[in-house]
């Protein structure tokens, strides 16, 4: 056998996968965040707030489940799982509520400038007319 190393076409990427970027284990200090945990560069999926809903529901599904089977060290631990989703999926509840005020204020504000501006004007036209 030979000890030449075969270079296989690459296949392209299905479902829109991307790889993660850099190397989980180094060391250089891009990959460390401001707290020291880790960065390992998630595709998103904890930031879309019904992933984290559905993934919510799986594990306390996986509790009730669990606990019907009579295992109830597995059934705290997806208890524990789900918890930590209920957590994230509030989080993201608020920012979204959050989200929603401030623009709706913006919105306010912005109409609030253009009917002062509109009376302005009909004021001018009073006067010079």
């Amino acid at each position: 056998m030979n000890n030449r190393r075969r270079h296989f076409r690459t296949r392209p990427q299905k479902n829109g996968f991307r790889r993660r970027s850099g190397s989980i284990s180094s060391n250089s200090s891009n990959s460390l965040t401001t707290n020291g945990n880790v960065n390992y560069s998630r595709n998103g999926s904890t930031n879309n707030i019904h992933s984290v809903e559905k993934t919510m529901h799986k594990f306390q599904q996986l509790a009730k489940d669990a606990q019907s089977n009579g295992d109830p060290v597995l059934a705290q631990n997806y208890l524990q799982h789900a918890d930590h989703y209920l957590r994230r999926f509030n989080d993201l509840s608020d920012k979204k509520e959050n989200f929603k005020e401030k623009t709706k204020f913006t919105e306010k504000t912005i109409s609030n400038e253009d009917h002062e501006n509109e009376a302005a004007k009909s004021a001018k036209l009073k006067v010079i007319t």
